[in-house]
């Protein structure tokens, strides 16, 4: 298709969460290391961000940077009630046949962390869309994972990951007893016009491009669009790499983004932030 064109080896810009494509700027280079931090400490971590910030791709590089030592459980859908989220805990973390009710399935699940342990290797689960956790008591039962240790060791580590809202509903009182057990905490910011720039570079040398294959001006407009999502970003980058190769430029300039922009429905009731909230990353 497009890749020719543009003298490609891959699409650039796919849905994917490829760890090839990871763009390290400092916030998602400290992300990661704090979530590193998180399994190599056995601790219950929080990672939030709005919705196409790149959260799924972390999580997936995280699983490949830890390697074999871990054993990685990941729950998709956490809408779940308590005994059926800790079924499909158990199964994630090897739990050869998961019995029926909510104590024995605590048990098999630390039966199995304790015969990790002695193998020499450990366990994390991520709670992937943390913030679709039906109620309390999903929670509480996260929270039970968490007591598993030993005297000078935990057992496991918990990644929950969610959209922000998920905070506000963790401060709320009833929930003090799992929050006081994070050690972990990071919040994603969209990129800064810089960052954009830097983000579409990156993509584009993975997937084999040796130019930038965009003008400044076209960048300018792909962040206001996207308002440094790159879930948005991505979307944008290829209809705009599709419509420019329609065109027959070189490069994909300004008026190739705006003709994408026009009838575009992926940026419906996207407001472009100013570019002070688009700096740093807000730590808690």
């Amino acid at each position: 298709m497009y890749q020719g064109y543009w003298e490609l080896r891959e699409k650039p810009f796919r849905k994917t969460p490829d760890p090839r494509y990871l763009f390290l700027n400092e916030t998602y280079e400290e992300a990661l290391e704090r979530l590193l931090f998180a399994v190599e400490e056995m601790e219950l971590a929080l990672l939030t961000g709005e919705v196409g910030s790149g959260k799924t791709l972390l999580t997936r590089t995280l699983v490949d940077r830890v390697g074999e030592r871990y054993e990685a459980g990941m729950i998709l859908n956490p809408r779940l009630p308590p005994r059926q989220f800790l079924h499909t805990a158990a199964v994630e973390l090897g739990v050869a046949e998961p019995r029926f009710h909510s104590n024995e399935l605590l048990d098999q699940i630390h039966e199995r962390l304790l015969a990790l342990h002695e193998q020499g290797r450990a366990a994390f689960l991520i709670g992937d869309e943390a913030h679709l956790i039906p109620g309390k008591p999903t929670f509480e039962e996260i929270r039970l994972l968490t007591n598993f240790q030993l005297d000078d060791v935990n057992l496991i580590a918990v990644l929950l990951v969610g959209l922000p809202e998920l905070r506000g509903r963790l401060r709320h009182r009833a929930y003090r007893a799992l929050t006081q057990r994070f050690g972990v905490s990071f919040e994603l910011v969209p990129l800064s016009v810089e960052d954009t720039r830097a983000y579409l570079a990156h993509r584009l040398t993975v997937a084999g491009a040796e130019r930038l294959l965009f003008t400044e001006e076209a960048i300018a407009r792909l962040h206001a669009a996207a308002a440094g999502v790159p879930r948005l970003l991505n979307h944008l980058a290829t209809q705009s790499l599709i419509e420019g190769m329609a065109r027959g430029v070189e490069e994909v300039d300004a008026a190739a983004v705006a003709a994408v922009l026009e009838d575009d429905f992926a940026t419906a009731g996207t407001t472009p932030r100013k570019e002070g909230a688009l700096l740093g990353a807000r730590k808690k």
